[in-house]
Order: structure tokens, then C-alpha cells, then sequence
């Protein structure tokens, strides 16, 4: 079978990255991130996003060696993080734990990210940042970027950097637009794109899913119709979440789940303009945020209703 090409978007290196990758951090895709990766691979997703914390890195490079692609064809992100008790990486042990990154993959990632701005002591954001450029420099990293970096954690690093993160993941989706304005803002100024995790969750973790859910049902049951098969609220959410540019992370361990994101992933752009529109607007009127370790701390979250 071939598979079509996936839609990407240019970082501000001049680079492309996959719009949709497969993420292998949580549940079923991190206790089988071997077979749940080789699988995402032939089935069409061309991106895995791993990370130290995941314990995944060596099972990421080995899905790719299992798969019947090449090295090259596979975008891989992975991420610095903190020690296994939380606590922040030593300045002076940055570069040995990168190593080890690249280590257990056999390859340096297309792209390696800052996990959150407490992988580093109070302080040592900036220092740590000035590491990783380094690093870029020296060719012993590709593409650096940063995940769950609030507007103030970004300004520390852009003061003076030699190389802008080109991307910031974090958990994005329409319950975070308003929230999320002051990031967005910063990264569109500096040409930051967005990666998202979560995205999904105003469907999968949202008590009712809020006043989106029959936005996003009706939508797709208009694409149903259009394409004549079945869409569903999640790929109208997923296509969504493209439209607005931002680089789309999901974690399945569920076989059907990680062959429909192969779907996915080449589909065209079938949203209409008030559509994209509509799902914005909406999710405006609601704060709602699953993963709030990060982002809430010293962020003021908007006076919003949660349903």
C-alpha cells in the first residue's frame, strides 16, 4: 500500500515537521512503545515524540529499526528532563543526559525540547537554554525547542538567545485558547510554533465536553456525509487543531486508535472557514485544563466557567 505524504509545517530553522506524531508517554503506547510504534509507523504517522521521563527513548529507536522505513523518514522528538525524584538537572550534567538521550536512541532527534522550566534550578533556566545551543552548534543536536514554557520562562530564554526555540508543547485545545492568548501571542512575534498534547481532552477528560461536544458532533457528521465514511468529534477536534498551525501529539496503545491516526494523518484540509471559526469561538467561553502542574503556577488562569 502507499502511503500518501504527510502535511508538515517549516520551523523557523528552515526544518519540516510532520503535523501529527504519535506519542508514546502514557497508558498502553508507553508499556508497548515497540509494537505500538512500529505499528503507528506502517500505518502512516510519520513523527514519534518520546522523552526521557517516558522511559521510551530505546524503544523509540527500536520501532523505527523493526519498521520497514528508513531513519530518515521518521521525525523524532524527544525531551530533557527532570531526575526520576522530580528534582532539577544539574547545569554541569546537562550534556552528559542529552548523551545518554541520543544514546538510547542511536540517533540524534530532529528535534530535542526542554520538558518544563523546572528541569532547571531557580535561576539556571537561561544557562541551561545557553547548553543546549551549544550543543546545536557543536552539530550534537538538531532543532531545540521547550514544552510547557510560560510567557515569563520564554522571555528568560529569548533574552539574548543565539537560536529561538522553534516550537513550545504544551497542552493546547479550544477550553485553552483564552488562557493560552499571552503565549501565543509571544511565540506568533518570534515565529514559535505550537506542538499540542492533550488536545483531545475537551472529548476524553472534560465531565460533559462542554458546549464544543455538539459543535464538533454536528461537524462531523457533515465530513461523514462529504467523504462518505464515518469522522468522528475527536478527528474534527485533530483537524481543528491543525488548522491552527500547531503540530498535533496523541497517545494511543489502542491498535484501531493508532491505525485511524495513520488515516488521519493525510487527510485533507475538510473543515469550512466558519467551522474552524465556530470551534475558536466556543472554546473561548470555557477554561478547562486536565494537566495543571505547569501552566496554572504563577499564570493567572482568565475568570472563566470550567462547563
Amino acid at each position: 500500500m502507499t502511503i500518501q505524504s504527510v502535511p508538515s509545517f517549516t520551523l523557523l530553522d528552515g526544518t519540516t515537521i510532520p503535523w501529527i506524531a504519535w506519542g508514546n508517554g502514557t497508558g498502553l503506547s508507553n508499556k508497548s512503545a515497540v509494537e505500538c510504534g512500529q505499528l503507528a509507523l506502517e500505518s502512516g504517522v510519520r513523527h514519534i515524540d518520546t522523552a526521557q521521563l517516558y522511559k521510551t527513548e530505546k524503544e523509540t529507536g527500536e520501532a523505527i529499526a523493526k519498521s520497514s522505513l528508513k531513519r530518515d523518514d521518521v521525525y523524532v522528538t524527544s525531551k530533557l528532563s527532570a531526575n526520576d525524584d522530580g528534582s532539577p538537572v544539574p547545569l554541569d550534567k546537562v550534556v552528559s543526559s542529552v548523551k545518554e538521550s541520543t544514546d538510547r536512541l542511536g540517533f540524534v532527534p530532529n528535534l530535542y525540547l526542554i520538558h518544563n522550566p523546572y528541569v532547571a534550578a531557580p535561576g539556571e533556566l537561561k544557562a541551561m537554554w545557553k547548553i543546549l545551543e551549544d550543543l546545536k552548534s557543536q552539530g550534537k543536536l538538531n532543532s531545540i525547542g521547550v514544552s510547557n514554557f510560560r510567557p515569563q520562562d520564554l522571555e528568560t530564554i529569548l533574552d539574548g538567545a543565539k537560536y529561538k526555540p522553534v516550537i513550545n508543547q504544551l497542552e493546547f485545545h479550544p477550553y485553552l485558547l483564552a488562557h493560552l492568548q499571552p503565549v501565543l501571542d509571544l511565540q506568533a512575534k518570534h515565529g514559535i510554533l505550537t506542538a499540542s498534547y492533550g488536545t483531545l481532552s475537551p472529548i476524553l477528560r472534560h465531565p460533559t465536553g462542554g458546549p464544543l461536544k455538539p459543535v464538533l458532533e454536528r461537524i462531523a457528521e457533515r465530513i461523514s456525509k462529504v467523504v462518505g465514511k464515518k469522522v468522528d468529534a475527536n478527528t474534527v477536534l485533530l483537524l481543528w487543531t491543525r488548522a491552527q498551525g500547531v503540530v498535533v501529539v496523541t497517545a494511543s496503545g489502542t491498535p484501531e486508535r493508532i491505525q485511524g491516526l495513520g488515516e488521519i494523518a493525510t487527510l485533507p484540509d475538510l473543515l469550512e472557514e466558519e467551522e474552524v471559526n465556530e470551534i475558536t469561538r466556543v472554546g473561548k467561553t470555557i477554561h478547562f485544563r486536565n494537566y495543571t502542574e505547569h501552566m496554572e503556577n504563577n499564570f493567572p488562569v482568565p475568570n472563566l466557567p470550567r462547563e
